[in-house]
This record gives structure tokens, C-alpha cells and sequence, in this order.
């Protein structure tokens, strides 16, 4: 991996409750600001289910190691060119401490 290939610019995002003492809000908010990353397209599925059709997509991102990157888990998502990928796993890369891969899946039936 060089950083020549880290050609997406993507903004990770974080669940997030907010209690106004009546009713309990699902909230996701931007963490971080955007960082490079690159992008390969994994498999595409198509599912026929209780008269529903799903499309989704899943990808690889690969993103620089940082203390930042490290503490992503499969409890944030990611924002990509205006699409939303679940983050579904994680790994480190090639080399201790230089690359994450996370494999993400996106709805793309919308």
C-alpha cells in the first residue's frame, strides 16, 4: 500500500443517545474529521425476501494506523462519497502499526 492509492477523502461517524428527560434520541454525529482512505469493492448481493428486494455492496477501506483509527470499532459507520457502510470488520494491515482494514457494507437499494 502507498499513499498514492489513498484516494477517497471519508468522515467517520458515532452513535450517539441524547436523553432530553422524555424520550431517548438515536443520534449519529461526525467523529473525527475526514481522513484519506482507499477504497476496493469486495461482492455485490441481491436478496428476494418476504416480497422485498435488498441490494447491498461490500467494500474494504484501508486507512492510514493512527491512535484515531485504532480506537474505530463495528459500533461506528463510515461516510464515503454520500454513501453509509456499516463497518462490519476490522484488521490490522500489513506491517504492525501502519494500516487498518475495515470491510463495511452498504445498502445500495435506496
Amino acid at each position: 500500500m502507498t499513499a498514492g492509492r489513498l484516494d477517497r477523502l471519508i468522515q467517520f461517524q458515532r452513535f450517539t443517545e441524547d436523553d432530553d428527560g422524555f424520550s431517548v434520541t438515536e443520534l449519529w454525529a461526525d467523529h473525527g474529521g475526514r481522513i484519506r482512505a482507499s477504497k476496493s469493492d469486495v461482492s455485490d448481493t441481491e436478496r428476494f425476501r418476504a416480497a422485498e428486494v435488498s441490494a447491498s455492496i461490500t467494500s474494504r477501506f484501508t486507512v492510514r494506523w493512527s491512535s484515531f483509527t485504532a480506537d474505530i470499532s463495528p459500533k461506528d459507520r463510515l461516510i464515503c462519497e454520500g454513501e453509509t457502510y456499516e463497518i462490519v470488520g476490522k484488521k490490522e494491515g500489513r506491517g504492525r502499526r501502519q494500516w487498518f482494514e475495515l470491510t463495511c457494507a452498504a445498502r445500495t437499494d435506496d
